[in-house]
């Protein structure tokens, strides 16, 4: 039997469905859209009612979306998430699991509070570990050897190098995300059994909330730590999402791809130079 190579075939994620979590903007919102746009059923999570609110009304002109508020590090909302997920996935389960809610917390090593760090670290980590493993019976439901379901973690170049561009440590979010990266490589092999794939992409710089402070004082010397010398656009973060969820991302597992213009392999020589205005 001749193979079909064709884009359309290779590339197709239509009439699956996936679950993001911080949905409702920045990269979130744009894998939403993205997927939306290619014929994903797509369920976006966030904390909050009024974002939940705001971006369903716009991603419900790409396509078939509904937003469930709830917060993911608590313990009850996470399972109420989990249960209305069930419920709405239960004839085929789940195909696409994106974990992307995330924080951060800046400060130096002398200020920097237990509280600070717990929260980002509960956030980044601890609740995509508990998340994850609650939906695992709707993903392997929907996994085949020929097409496995999948999880990808949204992690961050700054899981693979030490950030110093931002001028202010943070400590907390690197070392989440160099967590959250050996946490994906763990559930791979793990979870490969039952036709489950997990990888993980790790971007650099793109607009968002979490990035807006830096880009407004930082930008000039982010895109010159940056071998493209710019940051990233909006559809190459899709681009890795669609890939990974697609037929051709159905043998990569256990990976960590940085999205980042080549800066987790060429930054390092600024130092930290005092706190963030």
């Amino acid at each position: 039997m001749q193979e079909d190579f064709k884009l359309g075939q290779l590339f197709s994620v239509q009439g699956k469905s996936a679950l993001i979590t911080g949905g409702s903007s920045g990269l979130g919102f744009n894998m939403a859209k993205g997927l939306l746009q290619n014929g994903v059923r797509v369920i976006i999570a966030s904390r909050s009612r009024g974002k939940c609110d705001s971006a369903l009304a716009e991603l419900q002109e790409f396509g078939n979306c509904i937003a469930i508020c709830a917060d993911v590090t608590d313990r009850e909302q996470r399972r109420r998430l989990v249960s209305q997920v069930g419920e709405l996935e239960a004839g085929n389960g789940l195909n696409i699991l994106i974990n992307n809610a995330g924080t951060n917390w800046g400060a130096s090593l002398e200020d920097y509070p237990d509280q600070g760090f717990e929260k980002v670290v509960n956030t980044n980590l601890n609740a995509v570990f508990s998340l994850t493993r609650d939906l695992v019976p709707l993903l392997a439901k929907a996994g085949t050897i020929e097409d496995p379901a999948r999880i990808i973690n949204i992690g961050s170049m700054d899981g693979l190098q030490v950030p110093v561009v931002q001028r202010v440590p943070t400590f907390a979010y690197s070392a989440s995300k160099a967590a959250l990266h050996h946490l994906t490589r763990a559930l791979a092999v793990d979870l490969a059994s039952r036709h489950i794939t997990v990888n993980a992409v790790a971007p650099g710089f793109f607009e968002s909330k979490m990035t807006d402070h830096v880009l407004a004082n930082y930008r000039q010397d982010i895109e010159a730590d940056c071998p493209l010398g710019r940051i990233g656009q909006p559809a190459e973060i899709v681009g890795i999402i669609v890939y990974l969820a697609s037929r051709a991302g159905n043998y990569t597992n256990g990976t960590v791809i940085p999205v980042d213009g080549g800066t987790s392999i060429s930054k390092g020589a600024r130092p930290w130079s005092g706190s963030a205005p």
